[in-house]
């Protein structure tokens, strides 16, 4: 299990202090390691926590590149080996032998179709600098949990709902809805969450 936070916002360079912030409260998640990103356009930060299964070494260290594309991830893709096999077919070489670097040379090989061929439980988030393009991918049980925030400024996203609400910008309005749905089910349906503007991804 690792966490990964990070946030995209419209107006203002990201604090990175405010990102460690919302890091440091997935540290349970991931005790082995931890990293944060700020784009060099200040406006794009990743933050992650590591829980060190595959690659034990620095090589699987996160927020993870290749040629402009970052990733964080949580979870696991069981058939990277396979897809590893593929890739190094094509030409591409690997640093690690974890399968977070599959999943980026994959985005780069063959796009989002990638996670068609994905095995596994997983929430992961691709920030592409090449094409200014952030991207929230969650496995099709929806094992792994995924959480987003947007309020038209700042969009912000996390493992947990605590690491979203560290960010000190982050209205914490209840969703009248979702609350009577937790009274009547016991719980609250995705994408609602207990907040009005934080949202669930849905699985796949």
């Amino acid at each position: 299990m690792c966490g990964i936070a990070g946030l995209w916002d419209f107006e203002k360079r990201v604090d990175e202090a405010v990102l460690v912030s919302m890091r440091d409260t997935l540290v349970h998640r991931g005790p082995d390691d931890s990293g944060v990103f700020v784009d060099p356009g200040g406006r794009v930060g990743l933050g992650h926590q590591r829980l060190t299964i595959l690659d034990l070494t620095p090589a699987g260290h996160q927020p993870m590149s290749c040629e402009g594309v970052w990733i964080v991830h949580n979870g696991e893709v069981y058939n990277f080996e396979d897809l590893r096999e593929q890739l190094t077919a094509r030409g591409h070489s690997f640093v690690s032998t974890s399968d977070t670097e599959v999943i980026l040379k994959s985005y780069h090989e063959w796009g989002l179709g990638m996670v068609e061929r994905f095995r596994g439980m997983f929430a992961t988030v691709l920030w592409d600098a090449n094409e200014q393009k952030l991207h929230l991918l969650r496995d099709r049980p929806g094992v792994k949990p995924l959480y987003y925030y947007w309020d038209g400024k700042r969009f912000v996203f996390a493992s947990e709902l605590r690491a979203i609400l560290a960010h000190p910008e982050v209205r914490r309005d209840v969703n009248l809805d979702a609350l009577v749905l937790y009274f009547k089910l016991g719980y609250v349906p995705a994408p609602l969450s207990i907040f009005s503007n934080v949202f669930k991804l849905e699985p796949g």
